[in-house]
């Protein structure tokens, strides 16, 4: 029942026209591709390199950028560190010159404090010798009005009181 469907028995010389066959199917095919596809593909391709190597540029730019801003960072950042540093140089020269300021105004103040505190001793001083002069007087006029039971006139007053106080001035230098 097989025998009827064989178109025909393939033999030894079979191989060599198949071959043939194929090889001319293939030769036509490449004609028909090079003939409608060739030019599309070809296009297809240039186009993918086209894009691959301006991907590849445009990488190597942004690669270029990055750094170039990375340096300017950089600057700027040290920039920014000897501007602290300078801010912080100026900070402490202006707080050393404040408190340098500072002190010589106190010195003066106390200076001028110790100066006014001794003038004013100095004049109570002054005051006190005038008043206990005074009162020297007075209290000598006194006593010696009562050991004399006269008065003495004015210019003997004085110089009772002026030889009485010299005496006392001797005394206090002698201690």
């Amino acid at each position: 029942m097989l025998d009827y469907l064989v178109i025909g028995e393939a033999g030894p010389s079979t191989t060599i026209g198949t071959m043939i066959v194929v090889s001319g199917a293939f030769l036509i095919l490449m004609l028909l591709i090079k003939k409608f596809a060739w030019e599309a593909i070809t296009d297809m391709l240039k186009k993918r390199e086209d894009k691959i190597a301006n991907d590849l540029d445009s990488a190597e730019q942004s690669r270029i950028a990055a750094a170039k801003l990375q340096e300017e960072r950089q600057q700027k950042l040290l920039s920014s560190k000897s501007e602290a540093a300078e801010i912080i140089k100026h900070a402490k020269e202006n707080g050393d010159q404040n408190r340098q300021k500072i002190l010589a105004e106190t010195n003066d103040e106390v200076s001028r404090l110790r100066e006014k505190a001794r003038l004013d001793i100095s004049q109570e001083h002054e005051e006190a010798l005038a008043s206990v002069k005074d009162e020297v007087a007075s209290l000598s006029l006194q006593i010696a009005e009562k050991i004399l039971n006269k008065e003495l006139t004015p210019d003997a007053h004085d110089s009772l009181i002026n030889s009485y106080i010299e005496g006392l001035g001797k005394s206090n230098e002698v201690r």
